[in-house]
This record gives structure tokens, C-alpha cells and sequence, in this order.
């Protein structure tokens, strides 16, 4: 047996997408990080062991420009790029090239930790060292940091080390939640095995082993969806083990779940009910993909209520916006719906006090374990928020062991520090912005080659029957005297048109009424229709109108979106009164679907110019959507006639790195493997070629060049610094969108 020491600033364990994150943030902020695996793949849950897709805020494209940035939006477009039809070997190697890209990070696969070595008393402890083995290699390595994060899910480094946790259920009246129940037990999540299908084009036979479960005797062909062609999480709903030790009990069930799926199939293959004589089993999984288990205490308990009301932490840290999803204890077996959802009005916070134990003062936790309550845990679990809750997580780390600190005394006395580094790596919080001191670009005036100022959707492809309400959404900077709409009418009628508002600059749903109008229409295809709904609020926003269904008109659809614009249909069917106001907050985001027009607005002009797309937005201080675009566009892109920003300085500037923010369009869902398919490999309103330039001795120098590009975020740090008092950034062509468009611009000096 080989026995060895590794000493870096901070010790990761847990390769799933909080543990990755969480190391890339720190190792890119010049911490030396070990990162400890115990499965010979990173990714956890994503992995191709398990094969989860990747679900987050957006919740499936319900929440609007919800897309994750920051380390976990890396992932998302990298994979898209390389991976766009979603196979689970290449997600792993998109993992795995990340952590490979930072040297800093020392890689640990297939090493299972095993001890802690931590001191002090309950209330106050402390981790010294961690030590694992490495299966395959004989090698047991003890490893020694400053700062510890337990990604590991299930929370067993905390547990070694004597963090206080909780398992199961709070009772309703410790943080007063509705979805709690009346007492406090020990139930959880099951866990899920899944399973993929083929069809080979010839018959295959299937004679079920032994231990395969006639699922007839049982109420799952009832109570649950199975279809032959189904895949991987399309069977999320095998889920078993909520009444049992989701850990101690592991063995018995991986036993039950693959019992269950070797049934499902015999009954997909046997029971003459499916059309699958070709279909073959291509792949079924051999870990249980676990949901809960462990909740570590932080200084804050993330409740059900925060999540409802939104609440905006002063510490947020990131964001989510999964429903509340939670599952009956019994799994495939409940005769209860495989899962219930409570849905907010658009995204919520999380706090920097949920990522830090409460009595062990050099230990975080990412993922799954974080401080929430277990209902609040239904929302925060899902993969894309447990990574950006890990970049949080490495953050704050980096930044304690900078400082010499805790994570609380970090929180008492750097929380805004940490914010601003936060955003400064382009990670995921909304609301904030940036007062960086030494972004230098906040000091600098700016110009453009030229600017969109005209919000309107023009070129009809496609007729579109209002036999639903449509809302449409726009920024409102500083406002309109009307809108027209493009309609087509068969009979004489009347159009009822309806203004509102978000109540938060981070909802994209109507929450407030503000006025409406009817207006008289004649007979006539693609005509131009007068809306008189002047409005010019206080502030900048977004305004929602709604064009109330009418079985006598159609509207007209584009194939050109436009940033900034959204196009919803009223779900249901049901009409929207004034009364919707006082409506309870859960049925607003289902009844306010986007999929009938992603990418293709309905056609539509506003009167007024608009100033949202103006070049200082640039550097305004925000870098996503947040009650309007806050991001520069240009006019139309002419070929051989390049757009450009200028930032422009009184006094020259000895420049050392710039960061180039670039418009992903987060409101586009992407997803690691097989939900759905996103069908381009970048992102159309990605800038593709561009040069970035500085002013000296009379000419433009080139200092930086990119071709092809598929990113959002780049940073250039010179070779030398330069001295001067202008730069510009030079666009030459987009990945399809026909404007440049440009996020944020930092400029930093030469520190000696």
C-alpha cells in the first residue's frame, strides 16, 4: 500500500457538478485545489453512469432568461457545441476537459474518502485533514487543506467531521411551510436507476431474468407513463427507497429498481401492447441516482417561504427556478402522482449563509446538502443550481483562504467583496451590480458604430389564429404612446388588448394590471392594427401585453426574434380578467407557456424610439436580463461594415486585461443530453469575429483577434500592459443574429 499527503488550499470532494464548479471557480482564482472523486467519471447524477439531464432555473423553458452563466453555463454551451445530439460519454468528456483546463486543480478519481481528522468541541469544529482510498491503485491518500466543501451529496464528510445535520421532513410549524407535513419524520426522496432502449431493425426476443418484477401485480401501469420509445429521465418516475436509509440501504434498493426495470421492459417486450419486436435494451444503469439524504445547518435554513416570496437575500450568492418538487415516499409504488410542483413567478435567491456549517468553521457544502428545509430542498436539488451554488461555494473558499477567514467572518465583513468577485467570473446572480472599484471601464464614456432604437417586429412567415390570449413583452425605456399589431381579420369584431406588468424586474409574467383597450377591426388580411395603450412608468421595465383570444382574427409570426421581445399563449385557454391580480402566484408560470413562439414573435412595432439598447448599457453594472435587456445592440449588421463599441478615458489607462461579455441568449433552454433537442451548435446572437483594439501613437493596435467564436465570456490578459485612453471592439460578423450585441465590457490596470 502506498501512502501519500497532498497539501493544497482546498480539498473538493464530490465530482458531481457542485464539486466541479466549485473547484474550477477556485482553482481560476489562483488556489491550489484538490478535487476528490469516488467514481471513475465526473459529473455525478449527469454522468454516463447515471445519466440525469441537467435541469435548473429555467425549469424547462418556464422561467425566461433563467439560462445559468458562470461555470455552469460554460458547460452548457461547450457541450452544445461538441455535443449538440446530447450523447452522455461526450458530456463526460466535456466534464472532465474542464477540470483538466485549470492547473491548479489536482484531479482525484476513483478515491473514496473514508476519515476525517477534525478538532474542537460540538459547537465549534474544525477539519485538519481528509483521507481516502484509491480503488484500483492502492493508494491511500490523506489530504490537507485550509478550507474543506463537501459536494458529496450525501454529506459524509461533514458528518465525519461532526457538522450538524438533519434527515427527513421538518414539521409544518418550524418554518410554517404549507408543504411541510403536520410532523417531523424521517422520510426522503427515493433514488432512480434508468435505462436506455434501441431499435436494431430485427426482431429481439426478451426472456426477463429471474428477478424481474411483474409490474401487472403492482399500480404502476396505472399510475404511471410507459411508452416503448421512452429514454433515460422520460422514466424519472422509477424511484424507490423514501421510507428506507437512502444510503445504508443502497444495495437493497439498487435491487428494487432493477427489479423494476427489467419488469418494465418485460411488460413493454411481452405484453402485446407496445409496438418494440425490434426495440432491444441498449443500457441500464448500475448506480442508484440518489436525490436526498443529508441537509447540513448553515447560519440560514432556506425555507419554502423565502422561496415563494422571493426573498432578496442581502448574501445571495446565486439563484434557482425549479419548482418545488417533491415525490410520495412510496415512488413507483405510490398510487399518488409521481411527483407534485409548486411554481414561483419567476427565479429566487439563495444565500451565502446556507453554503457554511453552522458549527464546523472551515467547512461548506455545495449540491444537495446545502442549509434548506426539506421542502426548499425540492427546488434547490436539481443539478444546474447545485453548480452554481458551487461556484458560490469555490468562491467564497478562495476567497476565505485569501483572507485568512471563516466562511462566517468571509459573510460578517467581505459579503459585498465576495458579490463583486462573483460577478466578476460572469456566475449567476441577479439584481446586483457591478462596483467593482477597479474596473476601470466604469470610469470610461462610450460610443457606438450605431444602436437599435426601434423595437418592431415586421416580416410575417406564418398566419397564427388568436384562439388563445397571446402576451407579448417588451422593455419599456422610457416608454410608448401605442403599439401596432399585425392581424388579419375574417369578420368584422372587436380586439381586446390588455397592458400590464411584472411586479419584479426578474418576473416575466403579468402580475400587475395597468389598462386596456378594445378596437373596432374590419375584414382584411395582414393589416396594421392601432393599439392606443400610452405608457411611460417611473422606471425602466418590462411591460406584458395581452391580446385577448378571437376566433375572427389571426396574428402574424416571425422567423427574426428580436432580444428583448417574448411571445407567450395563455396556456389553458382560460381567459385573463383584471381579476388575475389577486390570483395565487402557482398559476401564473404554467399558464404563460413560451413554445408556441420561441424564436418566432408575433409581429408587432412600437411608436417611440427606445433607449435599451444603448452602448452605456454596457457598462451599467449588469450583466443578464433584469427588468430589460442591459446589453448594447447594434442597427443591422451591413456586410464589410463592421460595428463597433468605443470606450473612451480623460486620462490614459495602463490596461492589463479586458473581459469581453457577449450575448448568449439565456433565455435559450439548453440541456446536457436527450430533453430536448436545441437545433444550432451556437448560439445565433453570439458575436462570431471580432477584434479588440487600443488607441496608441495615433493608430488602432490589435490586441486581441477571435474567429469562430461559440462563447460568452473571454478574458484577455496582455502580455505587457497598455497605456492609452481609448479601445475599441471591433465586430465583424454574428453566428446568425443580423445586430452585434454585446453584454458588459471590464477593463483592469496593471496592478504592480
Amino acid at each position: 500500500m502506498k501512502y501519500e499527503v497532498v497539501k493544497t488550499d482546498i480539498t473538493v470532494v464530490g465530482g458531481g457538478l457542485a464539486g466541479v464548479c466549485a473547484a474550477v471557480a477556485a482553482a481560476r482564482l489562483g488556489r491550489t485545489v484538490s478535487l476528490v472523486q469516488n467514481r471513475p467519471v465526473l459529473g455525478g447524477n449527469s454522468s454516463s453512469e447515471v445519466r440525469v439531464w441537467v435541469c435548473g432555473a429555467t425549469a424547462h423553458g418556464a422561467h425566461r432568461y433563467a439560462r445559468e452563466t458562470g461555470v455552469m453555463g460554460e458547460l452548457f454551451i461547450e457541450n452544445q457545441f461538441h455535443n449538440i445530439d446530447g450523447n452522455p460519454y461526450f458530456w463526460d468528456v466535456t466534464i472532465l476537459e474542464t477540470v483538466r483546463a485549470e492547473n491548479n486543480i489536482q484531479l482525484f478519481l476513483n478515491t473514496d474518502v473514508h476519515d476525517v481528522d477534525a478538532e474542537g468541541h460540538e459547537e465549534n469544529r474544525s477539519i485538519r485533514s481528509v483521507t481516502g482510498w484509491m480503488m484500483g491503485s492502492e493508494r491511500r491518500i490523506r489530504f490537507e487543506s485550509e478550507m474543506f466543501l463537501d459536494c458529496t451529496g450525501d454529506g459524509l464528510v461533514g458528518f465525519l467531521a461532526g457538522a450538524k445535520y438533519r434527515i427527513g421532513r421538518e414539521a409544518r410549524h418550524e418554518f410554517n411551510e404549507e408543504w411541510a407535513p403536520e410532523s417531523a419524520d424521517d422520510i426522503t426522496l427515493g433514488s432512480t436507476i434508468l435505462f436506455y432502449t434501441k431499435d436494431v431493425g430485427h426482431p429481439v426476443k426478451y426472456k426477463p431474468p429471474s428477478f424481474a418484477k411483474d409490474i401487472t401485480q403492482t399500480s404502476i401501469p396505472m399510475k404511471r407513463v410507459i411508452q416503448s420509445g421512452d429514454n433515460g429521465c422520460s422514466y424519472w418516475w422509477i424511484e424507490w427507497g423514501g421510507e428506507l436509509d437512502t444510503v445504508h440501504n443502497n444495495e437493497q434498493i439498487r435491487d428494487e429498481l432493477w427489479s423494476a426495470i427489467y419488469g418494465i421492459w418485460d411488460y413493454i417486450k411481452n405484453s402485446g401492447k407496445f409496438d418494440a419486436d425490434n426495440m432491444t435494451l441498449e443500457w441500464v444503469g448500475a448506480l442508484p441516482g440518489k436525490r436526498e439524504y443529508r441537509r447540513f445547518i448553515g447560519d440560514y435554513v432556506l425555507n419554502q417561504n423565502d422561496i415563494v416570496a422571493q426573498r432578496p437575500f442581502e448574501d445571495r450568492i446565486g439563484f434557482g427556478g425549479w419548482s418545488i418538487d417533491l415525490h410520495p415516499p412510496q415512488g413507483m409504488y405510490s398510487t399518488e402522482s409521481g411527483s407534485k410542483h409548486l411554481h414561483v413567478n419567476g427565479i429566487y435567491q439563495i444565500p451565502f449563509r446556507s453554503l457554511y456549517s453552522i458549527n464546523t468553521s472551515n467547512l461548506l457544502f455545495a449540491g444537495r446538502d446545502i442549509s434548506a428545509s426539506h421542502v426548499a430542498f425540492g427546488t434547490t436539488r436539481v443539478m444546474a443550481t447545485c453548480a452554481v451554488i458551487g461556484e458560490a461555494a469555490g468562491t467564497g473558499a478562495a476567497l476565505a483562504v485569501e483572507k485568512g477567514v471563516s466562511p462566517r467572518e468571509l459573510y460578517t465583513h467581505h459579503m459585498k467583496e465576495l458579490q463583486q468577485l462573483l460577478m466578476r467570473q460572469d456566475a449567476s446572480i441577479i439584481g446586483l451590480k457591478n462596483e467593482d472599484p477597479l474596473d476601470q471601464a466604469l470610469k470610461a464614456s462610450i460610443s457606438a458604430s450605431s444602436t437599435l432604437t426601434r423595437i418592431a417586429v415586421e416580416n410575417p412567415i406564418k398566419a397564427s389564429p388568436l384562439t388563445m390570449d397571446v402576451g407579448l413583452l417588451f422593455p419599456v425605456e422610457p416608454g410608448f404612446d401605442s403599439l401596432e399589431l399585425l392581424v388579419g381579420v375574417t369578420a368584422a369584431t372587436e380586439l381586446q388588448v390588455e397592458l400590464w406588468r411584472p411586479n419584479r424586474a426578474e418576473n416575466y409574467v403579468p402580475e400587475q394590471f395597468v389598462k386596456a383597450i378594445s378596437i373596432p377591426v374590419s375584414i382584411g388580411e395582414q393589416q396594421w392594427v392601432k393599439c392606443d395603450l400610452s405608457w411611460k412608468p417611473d422606471e425602466v421595465q418590462n411591460a406584458f401585453i395581452i391580446i385577448k383570444a378571437n376566433e375572427n382574427v389571426t396574428l402574424y409570426t416571425s422567423d427574426q426574434p428580436q432580444t428583448g421581445v417574448l411571445c407567450f399563449s395563455r396556456g389553458s385557454g382560460r381567459p385573463v380578467t383584471k381579476e388575475l391580480e389577486d390570483t395565487n402566484f402557482e398559476e401564473l408560470i404554467p399558464k404563460w407557456p413560451m413554445r408556441h413562439f420561441h424564436r418566432t414573435p408575433i409581429c408587432f412595432r412600437l411608436d417611440l424610439p427606445t433607449s435599451a439598447f444603448n452602448p452605456a448599457k454596457v457598462i451599467n453594472g449588469y450583466n443578464r436580463p433584469y427588468g430589460g435587456p442591459h446589453m448594447w445592440s447594434s442597427e443591422a449588421m451591413v456586410a464589410e461594415k463592421p460595428e463597433w463599441l468605443e470606450l473612451t478615458w480623460q486620462q490614459p489607462v495602463n490596461i492589463s486585461s479586458i473581459h469581453i461579455t457577449l450575448n448568449d441568449d439565456v433565455n435559450e433552454d439548453l440541456i446536457n443530453l436527450h430533453h430536448h433537442l436545441t437545433p444550432f451548435e451556437v448560439i445565433p446572437e453570439l458575436v462570431k469575429d471580432y477584434k479588440l483594439q487600443a488607441w496608441s501613437n495615433g493608430e488602432w493596435i490589435t490586441l486581441a483577434t477571435e474567429t469562430n467564436n461559440y462563447k460568452r465570456k473571454h478574458i484577455y490578459q496582455l502580455n505587457a500592459p497598455v497605456h492609452t485612453d481609448r479601445i475599441r471592439l471591433v465586430i465583424a460578423s454574428t453566428n446568425g443574429c443580423p445586430r452585434a450585441e454585446v453584454v458588459e465590457i471590464r477593463v483592469y490596470e496593471y496592478r504592480s
